[in-house]
């Protein structure tokens, strides 16, 4: 996979059709131009720029099924890339124009103020209650969502907040309910833009759920054999909906 470049217009990607090329062999006048540490090039052409034939401009979330999965991670990688560099070219402190440093970050020459690439931290989180086969999910639908699809509560983190106390926050905020056996299941890079999901499950303590208007559509309590339409696979909030199913039929068999 050595050289790959990952051909951004605006925050969509390059992609040939099914029966073109692997990648658009064409001259190319890039806004931004990044070589990754893995070795990939980052590349951003302007809205105007002709696209060749042969090839479309996709999403990232829409490009997910027409690509192998390490690709589109790498994909994901490149554009928050080129989000991050295009948001740091002049100093915070002080406006001047940043430079390049060592470790892939920005100097001020100036003042010195020195920035490196982050995440935004945001924890995810899927509330069961019940006993043995006997288990519901709390999902929510946030008017954002495709028509009629729920998933588990998400949020950032605030300064100075643990991932435990962002979970118990953002669920009481958005639910109203309270939490307890809170278990890490793993985390996922989240390019839109440059976001980083924590995931957690989590077991109903206590209260009823009273879905905040401001964030949510609605939010229900959902048999594991009776579930709504789900988030697409490639979330992490999928894929511990499909753990906790399979969980459940393992515990019938």
């Amino acid at each position: 996979m050595d050289g790959r470049r990952f051909i951004f217009q605006g925050d969509r990607l390059w992609l040939p059709l099914e029966e073109g090329p692997r990648e658009p062999g064409v001259p190319l006048e890039p806004q931004a131009c990044l070589r990754l540490p893995e070795g990939h090039v980052a590349l951003r052409v302007a809205e105007d720029h002709p696209r060749p034939e042969g090839v479309e401009a996709l999403g990232l979330r829409d490009a997910f099924p027409r690509m192998d999965t390490g690709d589109w991670a790498r994909a994901g990688r490149a554009y928050q890339w080129l989000e991050w560099e295009a948001g740091h070219r002049f100093c915070g402190a002080c406006a001047t124009a940043l430079e390049p440093c060592e470790g892939h970050g920005r100097r001020c020459p100036a003042c010195g103020r020195t920035v490196f690439p982050s995440n935004a931290t945001a924890i995810i989180v899927l509330i069961q209650r019940g006993a043995g086969t006997v288990r519901e999910l709390a999902l929510a639908r946030s008017p954002h969502f495709k028509p009629g699809v729920y998933s588990a509560i998400a949020g950032f983190t605030e300064p100075g907040e643990s991932l435990e106390q962002a979970v118990q926050r953002e669920v009481a905020e958005e639910l109203g309910i309270t939490v307890q056996n809170l278990r890490y299941f793993g985390s996922q890079p989240w390019p839109f833009p440059n976001g980083l999901m924590v995931a957690f499950t989590a077991e109903h303590l206590e209260g009823e759920l009273r879905p905040d208007p401001a964030e949510l559509e609605d939010a229900r309590w959902f048999s594991l054999d009776d579930l709504p339409p789900l988030p697409a696979p490639l979330s992490i909030a999928r894929w511990m909906i499909d753990a906790a199913v399979a969980e459940s039929q393992r515990r019938t068999t």
